[in-house]
């Protein structure tokens, strides 16, 4: 900052580090919170389409523009049924979770044998209900499924296969017995959320490739007669200790990270795609063929990028009536 008397803030941020590519293409979801209520999934996802906005009716008590229509960015997700293809039931032990029972539906979805190689040559199986001492033991009900992409128009036939955990009830039998009834069924996005409920969306953002400090983090372009480089950090510290600290920043990686991003509203739920396709298809994506979810602000992530979407850990379920949309504008909905 040389001679001058005010000061400035440093350019980008610390709280994500190691700026490096995540390892795969479809996030992560390391905590399922205690939800309350009916016994369901607490998580789902979908295929991202793109980016529109709308207006909807400011109902918030202490906004000064309650009752009054406010422009609302959406970004919609196609979210074709899952498909239930296994049960497991983990336990604690001094290394953290466990497996203690795993079962798999006898009919298997289309495709699956392209993620897991080894139920190829599966023969004819039978699902026995796991012995009631390994129910008492159980700490956490979770389900494996598998998305169905055949059924959407973006061209892919492998599915993903992850898992989702079941929360509410008042009993972890009562948590194994709903997952036990879905083995081998479709699930909709209708049954685990609600138009108005808010939750948690986990992506993988958009890959920029090697980038320099510039655009990596909005560093300063030093002055035209500066020495050697302008588009770089103008020292990368002190002679003592000889080293570049990790707070200076440096070319590369950019994008292509998981990110979570916290509370977002689902606006509407729209079961009948043609209420929300536009000539010729969204850009990048294509003809909507399944539910799309309308979530307000915007989701990480490029178009046909799986998205997997949690029950807000930090936010309570929804109590007031669902937002009311007064206009969305679908025939400009950008891929962005």
């Amino acid at each position: 900052m040389g001679h001058r008397k005010q000061s400035a803030p440093r350019h980008g941020s610390l709280a994500f580090r190691p700026r490096a590519r995540f390892r795969r293409l479809t996030p992560r979801i390391r905590f399922w919170p205690e939800v309350e209520g009916r016994v369901r999934l607490l998580g789902f996802a979908g295929y991202r389409v793109g980016m529109t906005h709308g207006f909807t009716i400011d109902t918030s008590e202490s906004s000064p523009l309650k009752g009054k229509e406010v422009f609302t960015p959406i970004t919609l997700i196609e979210t074709p049924p899952l498909s239930i293809v296994g049960v497991r039931l983990y336990g604690n032990s001094p290394q953290g979770l466990r497996i203690l029972w795993e079962g798999w539906a006898t009919k298997l979805p289309k495709h699956i044998e392209r993620r897991i190689t080894s139920l190829r040559n599966r023969g004819e199986t039978s699902t026995e209900e796991p012995p009631k001492e390994l129910v008492e033991e159980t700490k956490e009900v979770r389900v494996i499924v598998s998305t169905q992409p055949y059924k959407t128009g973006i061209g892919k036939k492998t599915p993903e296969v992850f898992e989702i955990a079941v929360g509410g009830g008042n009993s972890v039998g009562e948590r194994v017995s709903y997952a036990l009834s879905l083995l081998g069924k479709e699930v909709g996005v209708k049954d685990v959320f609600q138009e108005g409920g808010y939750v948690d969306v986990f992506a993988v953002t958009k890959g920029k490739g090697f980038e320099g400090v510039v655009k990596r983090f909005r560093v300063k372009i030093l002055d035209r007669k500066s020495n050697k480089t302008r588009r770089g950090v103008a020292t990368l510290g002190p002679w003592k200790p000889s080293g570049v600290m990790y707070t200076v920043p440096r070319p590369g990686q950019m994008g292509y990270m998981q990110r979570l991003v916290r509370n977002l509203r689902i606006l509407r739920i729209v079961e009948n795609p043609d209420e929300v396709n536009k000539p010729g298809g969204f850009h990048k994506y294509g003809v909507v063929k399944n539910t799309v979810v309308m979530l307000s602000g915007s989701v990480p992530g490029a178009p046909k990028r799986l998205v997997k979407i949690r029950v807000s850990a930090r936010k309570a379920e929804a109590k007031a009536e669902p937002p009311v949309l007064t206009y969305v504008n679908i025939r400009r909905a950008a891929a962005a």
